[in-house]
């Protein structure tokens, strides 16, 4: 891909009505373009970037036995009517007629929706446990929505559904998506650490969100730093496994601002262990037992008797790790921003220095193309006219993790190859796969 033919609208300056450097990023690189308050028109850049969390979502689901499906955004009226939420939602629900003035609402979440298909279609606990998932547009009209998409109506969300027997195979399901969560926001190259939630309009008794720091986050976290020591990896899928993860983080004191509690803070964290910060919420998970499967009579026979499911559900925000993801990685200081490589819209861009009356590199630049294309890497050639501080300037704003820099004195043997927030080294092309390639598989 060139980058003269690329839709990559980039601005001069910071857009103004930006708070928060997602924001600001976000708009100046052309990631995202305002349609109307809160709801936004995804570029190819910023669509990239999203797609690439999606799919690394989706994996991560697939590797624990979580069913993908596809719920529609539109929704009935009376299902909701049925838990009893219609009312108690609010008015961030956005509700609808159509022209058979019949109720409708544009899905905020999908608890009801998901139980009434899993009340019309499972019978029998031997099925079970079912987990299901999708990836969808979600709307809440939010009465001040803020900071780009990080707070915005319209929005790109993983949610996912349990459908258990007990309390005891609910919770192995639980923390099921409790490890798969942590191995999602591994791979974005986020600390995410599950800190102890409030339930709110979703209900239940357990809840834990996945928050990253940050001092843009709307969340206030009270932790014990010792929390971020724990070690996921190796974590089996087994009970007792699981158990011990949750175990071994919950052991420390970790909560969000509605749960916390001055008296247990200070009693159980040590005077240098205690960290009062903020924090971005990119995940949030919940259990709640029989609140909807009782309402709705989503049952099973069991031993000769009808017993309603136990429930879970389980959110993530593709479109919102994106503003997360920036939050996270930009170097304010030097105007730099590195997206992990395995999000990141290209994995690598070669700038050639161009001249009016002579193309050699950019002939050497589409040579290279050529070799790392073969290779399955997704590579961008500035092949504008800039000089080439301007280039190296201009991708360190886009993030794009590494860069070939072709000059006048270009040999083969030695190609400057830099990584975006470190100093340049000279090394043969087949060096530099191995670098780009490596970074990819870990």
């Amino acid at each position: 891909m060139f980058f003269s033919k690329s839709f990559i609208p980039i601005l001069k300056n910071n857009p103004t009505e930006a708070k928060i450097k997602s924001h600001q990023l976000m708009l100046r690189t052309g990631m995202i373009k305002q349609s109307s308050a809160g709801i936004y028109s995804w570029l190819p850049l910023g669509f990239k970037v999203m797609k690439k969390i999606e799919q690394i979502v989706r994996e991560e689901q697939n590797r624990v036995g979580v069913q993908e499906i596809l719920m529609p955004t539109i929704q009935s009226s009376e299902i909701w009517k049925e838990s009893g939420r219609y009312d108690d939602y609010g008015e961030e629900m956005l509700r609808i007629k159509d022209r058979q003035n019949r109720e409708m609402l544009y899905g905020p979440t999908n608890e009801e929706l998901v139980t009434e298909i899993f009340r019309s279609s499972i019978k029998s606990y031997k099925s079970l446990p079912q987990l299901l998932y999708h990836i969808q547009w979600k709307f809440r009209d939010e009465l001040r929505p803020r900071f780009g998409i990080m707070r915005c109506r319209e929005f790109y969300m993983k949610d996912a559904y349990s459908f258990d027997i007990s309390d005891e195979e609910a919770i192995y399901s639980y923390n099921k998506f409790f490890i798969s969560y942590l191995n999602t926001f591994k791979r974005m190259e986020l600390s995410a650490i599950p800190m102890a939630a409030d339930t709110g309009p979703i209900g239940g008794n357990l809840s834990h969100e996945f928050i990253i720091l940050a001092d843009t986050g709307e969340s206030k976290i009270f932790t014990d730093k010792r929390i971020f020591e724990v070690d996921s990896s190796n974590t089996l899928l087994e009970k007792n496994s699981l158990s011990k993860l949750r175990e071994n983080y919950e052991k420390y004191y970790s909560v969000t601002d509605e749960k916390f509690n001055n008296n247990e803070f200070e009693k159980n964290v040590p005077k240098d262990y205690r960290l009062q910060t903020k924090g971005i919420e990119v995940g949030h998970i919940f259990y709640f037992g029989d609140k909807y499967s009782k309402p709705m009579k989503a049952s099973v026979d069991y031993n000769g008797k009808k017993e309603f499911v136990k429930m879970g559900s389980y959110g993530i925000g593709v479109s919102r790790l994106v503003g997360a993801i920036i939050e996270a990685k930009y170097d304010d200081k030097n105007e730099i921003m590195k997206w992990p490589i395995s999000v990141s819209p290209y994995d690598c861009c070669i700038l050639p220095i161009i001249s009016k009356n002579d193309n050699s590199n950019l002939d050497k630049a589409i040579n290279i193309y050529k070799n790392l294309k073969k290779l399955d890497l997704d590579v961008l050639i500035d092949d504008t006219d800039e000089n080439i501080s301007s280039k190296i300037k201009k991708f360190n704003l886009l993030g794009i993790p590494y860069q070939i820099i072709i000059g006048k004195n270009f040999n083969e043997q030695k190609i400057e190859f830099k990584e975006v927030d470190k100093q340049p080294i000279f090394i043969p092309l087949e060096e530099i796969t191995k670098i780009i390639k490596s970074k990819k598989s870990n």
